[in-house]
C-alpha cells in the first residue's frame, strides 16, 4: 500500500524496503499508484516473488531496485496487455478502448524500462497471456536472480514483520519490511 512505502521511507530514508509479492494481478490504476510511489522514494525496494507475480504485479516485481529483484525458483511470472469492458452509446466505448490502449502503451514503456527488452518484442509478449518460470523470468530481464535461500549477509538483520497471504477477488498477500529491526504491520499487494 502505499502509505505504507511512504511511512517506510520516513521511518529510515537510508534502508531498503523490501517487497514480497504473491499476486494474481488486480487493478491497473492502483498498480501504477505503486509503480509511481516505488520511482518515488528514495529508498531502494528489493523486490521478491513468492508464488506469482501475474499482470500488474510483475511490473511491480521488475521496477524493484536493479540488482535485487529476485525470484524463488518454483514462481511464476506472467505479464499481458490491460483489459476491461464497456458498454453503453459507441462514443462512450471508443472512449474506454483509446483509454485502454494508452494504458497498454504506457505498461509497454514501462516493462522497456525496466527489462531492457526492445519495444516490439515487449508488445509480441503482452499481446497474449504469457507465463514464464523464474528463470525464463531472469533471461527476460524481469528479476536479476533466482534464490534458493536468503543470502547469509542478511539472514542475521531481517525481521519479518508478517505472513504471505493467499488469493482473493483484490489481489494476493505480500508485505513490506525493513532491514535491521525496523518492521511495519503487513499489507496486501492489491495487485
Amino acid at each position: 500500500d502505499i502509505a505504507q512505502l511512504l511511512f517506510l521511507e520516513f521511518q529510515t530514508p537510508d534502508k531498503p524496503i523490501y517487497m514480497y509479492i504473491n499476486s494474481p494481478g488486480g487493478v491497473v490504476t492502483a498498480g501504477l499508484g505503486i509503480y509511481d510511489t516505488m520511482q518515488y522514494v528514495k529508498c531502494p525496494i528489493n523486490t521478491l516473488c513468492v508464488g506469482q507475480a501475474a499482470s500488474m504485479a510483475s511490473l511491480l516485481l521488475c521496477a524493484g531496485q536493479k540488482g535485487q529483484r529476485r525470484c524463488l525458483p518454483q514462481a511464476r511470472i506472467m505479464l499481458h496487455q490491460p483489459l476491461g469492458g464497456a458498454e453503453g452509446q459507441a462514443s462512450d466505448i471508443m472512449i474506454r478502448a483509446q483509454e485502454i490502449h494508452r494504458i497498454k502503451m504506457i505498461l509497454t514503456n514501462l516493462y522497456v524500462k525496466h527489462t531492457g527488452q526492445a519495444f516490439s518484442n515487449v508488445e509480441k509478449t503482452l499481446d497474449r497471456d504469457f507465463f514464464m518460470s523464474a528463470e525464463e523470468g531472469r533471461a527476460y530481464g524481469l528479476i536479476d536472480e533466482v534464490v534458493t535461500h536468503r543470502p547469509a549477509s542478511e539472514l542475521a538483520s531481517i525481521q519479518i514483520a508478517s505472513g504471505l497471504g493467499g488469493g482473493g477477488a483484490g489481489g494476493a498477500g505480500g508485505g513490506y519490511h525493513r532491514r535491521g529491526g525496523d518492521s511495519a504491520p503487513s499489507t496486501d499487494t492489491a495487485m
